[in-house]
């Protein structure tokens, strides 16, 4: 897989350092701050698309880089990169980036929405757990490795996107994670199975993109973040 260059517009303080991104505004110039969580392989075109169809639906969406510019050309480099991001200096990074949107004159009101994918995924819900300035959590097949969180200060509410044939995060495994955020916080999960695998949304790959499950998770993560952002 060839990759392009990180797509960055964005320079911003996060983590006690600086930190990159890819900032897309509505056309009408505000809407609520949504942070878009990049996939392993890095911040790539892909994932600035998403912010673009955020921005697009009326909402200020930024998609910071967790990688500091670098992007994955193989499924063995993007393991590798991914492992060198510890959990904990994720959640630190993505702190900031929600810093620095609410920051934006851009953004109405105080707390923000999170759509991630894969890996993305799983840093919506560790970033939710943690910060309360989440209110709208969207884990697209999130993965999450170890222990799950602890949900007991989570905030936001929870719209999950999962794949009925995903070896890499099985249906199975969700009754436990629902039950986990449920007992701990209180808040009832919505977890919606598709017909397909895993990366169902990314539609830069056609081995694993499925249009209409893409379609209907689309449709569903707008009116959430619309109902909970509003």
């Amino acid at each position: 897989m060839v990759q392009p260059p990180a797509r960055q517009n964005v320079t911003f303080p996060s983590a006690a350092g600086t930190a990159h991104g890819y900032l897309a505004l509505p056309a009408d110039g505000g809407g609520p701050g949504v942070i878009v969580i990049q996939e392993w392989w890095g911040l790539t075109g892909h994932i600035a698309d998403v912010a673009d169809r955020l921005a697009a639906a009326g909402f200020t969406a930024l998609a910071p880089d967790l990688f500091g510019g670098t992007v994955a050309h193989d499924a063995a480099e993007a393991r590798r990169i991914s492992a060198g991001l510890p959990a904990g200096r994720g959640v630190e990074l993505l702190s900031g980036a929600v810093d620095y949107l609410l920051s934006r004159d851009e953004v109405t009101g105080d707390r923000v929405g999170a759509v991630g994918f894969c890996m993305g995924g799983g840093f919506v819900l560790l970033l939710a757990a943690r910060d309360p300035r989440i209110a709208a959590a969207v884990p697209f097949y999130g993965v999450i490795h170890g222990d799950l969180p602890d949900f007991s200060a989570l905030k936001a509410d929870v719209l999950g996107h999962y794949g009925r044939t995903d070896r890499t995060v099985p249906p199975e495994s969700l009754d436990e994670l629902a039950s986990a955020i449920r007992s701990q916080s209180g808040i009832t999960p919505q977890f919606h199975l598709y017909p397909a695998g895993h990366a169902f949304f990314n539609d830069s790959r056609p081995e694993t993109h499925d249009p209409a499950s893409a379609s209907l998770a689309w449709d569903r993560t707008l009116e959430f973040l619309r109902t909970h952002l509003s």
